[in-house]
């Protein structure tokens, strides 16, 4: 370890191994502890390194820049601002340990995410499958602490360029800032770098409610289409407003006909409680029209296998085409019943309950849907006003009269 006054002509000229060594180090005389590293394999060029002892009296080495990157004064000033942190209790090389042995966020994910949510979220599925397309290649390999904001924002806009629809790329952002969110109540991470970044917000509701016309073009497909389970099952959800899973789900023990209502468990309710959902007249003749309890105790079974149904978009897709409805969703047959509550003039408040809306911001986009009923409730007060003056303005014949 040669002792010398560095000086630039040295780092310029001087940078060489000599033969048959693969390193060496040139020491600074006048700021004790700093020196350069200089190795065979990269001729020209080394490295500046603090050497220090730590609070054990452990000999360190803190990498300080390149020779190429900055110069000899530059690395003398950083060198005097390390040595005055570490008098004051600071290691450097210990918090570099430290920052190194934060996991990457691919290990987080996989290790710790995925487990917790699997048992409290039901579309953990989707968020894995977010993280696997997309957000794996981008972070999975950046430790917890590496994950800038610039970093998640530039992602963010880069997801519109690949054809993703706004709020798709919202619902990555949302799945890194809940993900982040665990990571600092977990205490692995200091803070969240995602908390505030703005979303697109764009409202991407699509509703396909039907006119009287294409109400009944459905209807009459569904009396009469040959797949009648698959039928009975859309004819439950448009008399019910229920979601398809809670229908493929539901029991015999669920149904209550005395009562006139259907028990739905917490454990197939979307909002994790139970709820009780009103049996009208159409909803209760469908469930007569089922010959008998399916295997299970399911309501609704494949004839076919004998067991009850996963899935029944293959023939639903079969039936909206029967119909001219090529667009119509399985889930657009709720927001149709949600219609009828509407426009009969239930409360938003009764739509909720029955809807099993966690808030009412969710059952308030169906308030446009209540014009009809607002007209008439406004129509009342013409009918006051008129019958009012019908009985208290006096006639032309009896103004005739008074002009006499």
């Amino acid at each position: 370890m040669p002792k010398q006054k560095l000086t630039q002509e040295i780092i310029a000229c001087g940078l060489h191994c000599p033969p048959g060594k693969p390193r060496i180090e040139l020491c600074d005389t006048e700021l004790p502890g700093l020196y350069i590293e200089v190795r065979a394999t990269s001729p020209g060029q080394g490295t500046y390194y603090l050497r220090y002892k730590n609070q054990q009296r452990k000999t360190c080495h803190q990498k300080i820049a390149r020779t190429a990157d900055i110069s000899l004064a530059e690395a003398r000033k950083k060198a005097r601002v390390l040595r005055a942190e570490i008098q004051l209790g600071a290691d450097p090389r210990g918090q570099t340990k430290a920052a190194k042995a934060v996991i990457t966020f691919d290990a987080f994910f996989t290790e710790h995410y995925l487990p917790y949510v699997k048992a409290r979220k039901r579309s953990w599925r989707r968020d894995e499958e977010l993280y696997r397309l997309r957000l794996q290649s981008q972070f999975g390999s950046r430790r917890l602490n590496e994950v800038s904001r610039k970093q998640v924002q530039d992602f963010h806009a880069s997801l519109l360029g690949m054809g993703l629809s706004p709020a798709t790329a919202d619902h990555h952002v949302k799945l890194l800032r809940h993900a982040l969110n665990l990571a600092v109540e977990w205490e692995m991470l200091d803070k969240n770098p995602v908390a505030g970044i703005p979303l697109f917000n764009q409202d991407n509701r699509v509703e396909h409610l039907l006119s009287e016309e294409q109400l009944n073009r459905l209807l009459e497909v569904l009396r009469s289409y040959p797949a009648r389970s698959v039928c009975q099952i859309a004819l439950f959800l448009l008399s019910t407003g229920c979601r398809l899973n809670e229908a493929l789900k539901a029991t015999w023990p669920q149904i209550d006909k005395t009562n006139r209502v259907w028990r739905i468990p917490a454990s197939n309710s979307k909002s994790k409680k139970v709820r009780a959902v009103p049996l009208n007249d159409s909803a209760l003749a469908i469930i007569d029209q089922i010959a008998s309890p399916g295997s299970e105790g399911y309501l609704f079974v494949n004839q076919r296998t004998g067991k009850p149904y996963t899935t029944i978009m293959k023939v639903w897709s079969r039936i909206r085409t029967q119909a001219e409805l090529p667009h119509l969703r399985i889930h657009d047959l709720r927001h149709q019943y949600a219609s009828f509550l509407v426009n009969a003039g239930r409360s938003l408040y009764e739509v909720q309950q029955i809807l099993g809306h966690s808030s009412p911001v969710v059952t308030q986009r169906y308030a446009h849907l209540s014009t009809r009923a607002l007209q008439e409730a406004a129509g009342t007060a013409s009918n006051a006003i008129r019958g009012s003056a019908a009985t208290t303005l006096p006639t032309s014949l009896e103004v005739a009269h008074v002009g006499q």
